[in-house]
C-alpha cells in the first residue's frame, strides 16, 4: 500500500496521521488521511479542493504535477510526503 507521511510543520496545527492506502492516485489517498483527521483537509486543500500554495507534495521523490485535480498516479509501494513549502526572499 502507498504510504502518506506528513512532516512535522503540519503537526504544530493538527494531528498528522501516517496513512497506508490502496489508492491508485493522490486525491483518494489524501481523502483517506482526511477521514482519519478531517481538520487536516483545511491545511492541505483550499476551498475549491486544490492544493494550497504553501503545501508541497512529493510522490517517490518527485513533486506532484497537477495541484488542481491531484490525479498523480501512485504505485502500491509509493511514498507520499506532504509538507509546507518554504518561501522567502
Amino acid at each position: 500500500m502507498a504510504k502518506l507521511v506528513f512532516t512535522q510543520q503540519l503537526r504544530r496545527f493538527t494531528d498528522t496521521p501516517q496513512v497506508d492506502t490502496p489508492a491508485a492516485t493522490l486525491r483518494p489517498a489524501l481523502e483517506a488521511a482526511f477521514a482519519v483527521n478531517p481538520r487536516l483537509r483545511g491545511y492541505v486543500l483550499d476551498e475549491q479542493g486544490h492544493l494550497r500554495p504553501h503545501v508541497a507534495i512529493f510522490i517517490d521523490g518527485l513533486r506532484v504535477r497537477d495541484r488542481v485535480t491531484l490525479d498523480d498516479a501512485l504505485r502500491p509501494d509509493s511514498s507520499v510526503h506532504v509538507l509546507q513549502a518554504l518561501s522567502g526572499g
